[in-house]
This record gives C-alpha cells, structure tokens and sequence, in this order.
C-alpha cells in the first residue's frame, strides 16, 4: 500500500470517499481495484506517481480533514518534492526508520 491507515480509519476508505480512485497523472494512477495502490503503465515515472500522491493528500485532506502518510521511503528526490505531501522538509526518511516501508 502506499498510505498509512490513519488511527481509526482506512487509507483506501479516505481515498475512495475523495473520490480519488482511477485519478491519472501522467503513467501514474491510482488503482480502480484497490484505491491505496499507484499502478503506472509501462512508460511508469517516479515522478508521476509522487504527482499522484500529492494529489490524493490533497484531495483528501481537503475532503475529510485526514492527513495521509506515505507509507514508503520517497528516494532520489529533493526536500522540496517531498514537501508536496506535507512532509518535513528538515529531516530525510531513511530506510533504517521503518522495516516494513518500501523505497520508491
């Protein structure tokens, strides 16, 4: 999965309530099977599919007030970028953090 379940809740849930299930960026979207995965097509970026997790943060802190956590360790790119998804700009994730995050 690509998102934390918040405390009480599901990522995938939020997603869908945000109506962010199929959103496409790009070669990124977001899967019509299960909302809290990004498929890419064969021509896949990362960079589209930080695209589409910026927007499904936004989308759904905009609609239920949640603030979704990426649930991988977002590599090679800059503090900026990441802050798309409201990250702290001040610290890198590192792979150490957590053995069950995934690198991108």
């Amino acid at each position: 999965s690509v998102f934390r379940n918040p405390p009480g809740d599901s990522a995938g849930r939020l997603i869908e309530a945000a109506n962010c299930r199929g959103l496409r960026v790009g070669s990124a979207e977001v899967s019509t099977k299960h909302s809290n995965f990004i498929q890419t097509d064969s021509a896949g970026s990362a960079d589209d599919v930080l695209e589409v997790m910026a927007q499904v943060v936004a989308q759904v802190g905009d609609h239920s007030g949640v603030q979704l956590r990426a649930e991988t360790v977002l590599l090679g790119f800059t503090d900026e970028q990441r802050s798309r998804l409201r990250w702290p700009t001040t610290t890198t994730p590192s792979l150490d953090d957590d053995s069950s995050e995934q690198a991108l």
